[in-house]
């Protein structure tokens, strides 16, 4: 394969651009419960976060995102929302909440929140004052309640599944049901309601004026539904999620909500920004949340579902660039979050997963854009793939969708040669942590400058001291098939060159210049650098 060169255009430059630092951030994603724990009860808290800010801090990325905090009964570990404006007493107060987002910011650290706007809590108020309502009700009207189909109404209102499988629909005890497109704790709130828009501008207002600096959206495709809620006529809708249209998600009117609170968060000082989570049928459908007057950014699931070749990887990057410089928005760039499989296990597992994810690193933080980090991934975690039943809590799985999602939100492994490695002062974490991880602790590889953690200091070091890297031009270069080879172009002149060799055997690649940073052993010269298999390779190159 040859690869053509292509200039992707920068969509903004000049001061404006520099601005704003949400184009070339890198955002750590914080699972709080699993981060760090500060009481002892096996479950981690925003004072355990706070304690281990110097550590983000010293990783070197621009801002944390939390995962929900909020008051829960965990049916779906916080994004079952009973309470928007406090914290749930699992993760500490809201004298917490603020200790920590000053603390951050002292770090030199933005903090975003997770919002969960497409359904609350059965426990929430509201949902307790709807179910003791009669049907028609203005408490019933803030969500989704039908009457049934069939004679005695005893069959849903339509076909439409729940993303954690079976109906999304519930009856309850007067006839009526309520939609729910989650779990059944999860009723979906009613967006045509002019009392839900309002309750969620005081929500971001609350947390806005307490300090953070933006929220990620969860389920942001969601919230408006098709007028007269039509059949999908499809069964399994879970396997046409982001791949084709579907009448209760990525319908037109959720962008509505979008422009509206963009108009708000740009009421605020300090660049306040959104994350959408939106999964899209196309590309476009996709940028188009990240259109000038709507959201900031939104996750690229296409690149973190990308297999480990080059030329899928290649198409996936130029289509992600293309789309986003389409609407003026930065591209964004995951590899593992709190919902998927880890990428060391993803790329193969063992020796071969941890060297793919090496060099996955170096490619992501080498693109044009904003990347985000899921704690751990700093560390090469693989997936818990053997979590003993008595453990497994996740409702995904409990409702039959393969093995759940607990197996990559298991505890941090910090320090010490047992578990649960310096987690928090008592003796179990609610997962186990695995005793073969005692090589992978912080301590561990703070000690070890050919590790994981080290190869992310110095990459986040050296992308944040570079002006070629973070929000710019990439540009292609030719290479062997089974690797890419692109350039970085500083606005000032100079130049980092990025190559990845995702074949099986060493490859030449076009790197001419000064080595900055590698993923594995490389060696270069004059004619190139010869690549070894599953590496990648940073170099410098000068001006002529």
């Amino acid at each position: 394969m040859t690869h053509d060169t292509l200039a992707v255009p920068a969509p903004r430059d000049g001061a404006e651009s520099s601005a704003r630092w949400w184009r070339d951030a890198v955002i750590y994603q914080v699972y709080v419960r699993s981060f760090a724990d500060s009481d002892g009860d096996g479950v981690g808290d925003l004072p355990g976060v706070r304690s281990r800010l110097p550590y983000l801090a010293a990783l070197g990325v621009d801002a944390l995102w939390l995962t929900p905090f909020y008051v829960s009964p965990m049916a779906d570990f916080g994004y079952d929302v009973a309470d928007y404006r406090d914290v749930d007493p699992l993760f500490g107060t809201l004298d917490d909440a603020r200790a920590l987002v000053a603390d951050a910011h002292g770090h030199g650290l933005r903090v975003i929140v997770d919002v969960v706007p497409n359904h609350t809590s059965d426990r929430h108020a509201w949902f307790r004052a709807a179910l003791a309502a009669e049907p028609g009700s203005p408490e019933r009207a803030r969500y989704v309640f039908r009457d049934g189909r069939g004679p005695d109404g005893a069959e849903p209102p339509n076909d439409w599944e729940s993303v954690f499988g079976g109906p999304a629909w519930t009856r309850v005890p007067d006839g009526q049901w309520y939609l729910h497109l989650f779990a059944a704790e999860q009723p979906d709130l009613d967006w045509e309601n002019p009392e839900v828009h309002a309750e969620f501008e005081g929500i971001l207002k609350f947390w806005l004026d307490l300090g953070v600096d933006g929220f990620r959206i969860d389920v942001a495709h969601g919230m408006a539904k098709a007028p007269g809620l039509p059949d999908v006529g499809h069964p399994n809708q879970v396997e046409m999620l982001g791949t084709a249209v579907l009448p209760y998600f990525d319908q037109d009117p959720v962008h509505d909500i979008h422009r509206a609170w963009r108009r708000l968060l740009d009421t605020y000082d300090g660049e306040r920004v959104a994350v959408a989570e939106a999964w899209a049928p196309t590309p476009e459908r996709l940028a188009a949340y990240t259109r000038p007057d709507e959201l900031h950014q939104a996750f690229n699931f296409h690149y973190l579902s990308a297999p480990w070749d080059a030329a899928e990887m290649r198409a996936v990057v130029d289509e992600s660039l293309r789309t986003a410089a389409a609407v003026g928005a930065p591209a964004t760039w995951v590899l593992s979050n709190h919902d998927v499989k880890r990428h060391v296990t993803r790329y193969g597992g063992g020796e071969t997963g941890l060297a793919r994810a090496r060099a996955a690193a170096l490619l992501t933080l080498a693109l044009p854009g904003s990347a985000y980090v899921y704690q751990g991934e700093e560390l090469g975690l693989p997936e818990v793939l053997d979590l003993p039943e008595e453990f497994l809590q996740d409702p995904q799985r409990l409702r039959g969708e393969g093995q759940g999602r607990d197996g990559c939100r298991v505890p941090l492994p910090w320090a010490g040669d047992e578990p649960p490695f310096g987690f928090g002062t008592g003796a179990a974490t609610w997962l186990p942590i695995p005793p073969a991880w005692r090589s992978l602790t912080v301590a561990a590889q703070e000690a070890d400058p050919d590790s994981m953690l080290a190869l992310y200091r110095d990459a986040l070091r050296v992308r944040r001291e570079h002006p070629a890297l973070g929000d710019g031009r990439l540009r292609w270069l030719d290479g062997p098939d089974d690797t890419l080879a692109f350039v970085r172009d500083a606005p000032g002149g100079g130049a980092v060159g990025c190559a990845v060799n995702m074949s099986g055997r060493t490859l030449r690649v076009p790197a001419r210049g000064t080595p900055l940073l590698a993923s594995g052993p490389v060696q270069i010269g004059d004619e190139g650098a010869d690549l070894p298999p599953n590496t990648a390779l940073w170099w410098e190159i000068e001006e002529r």
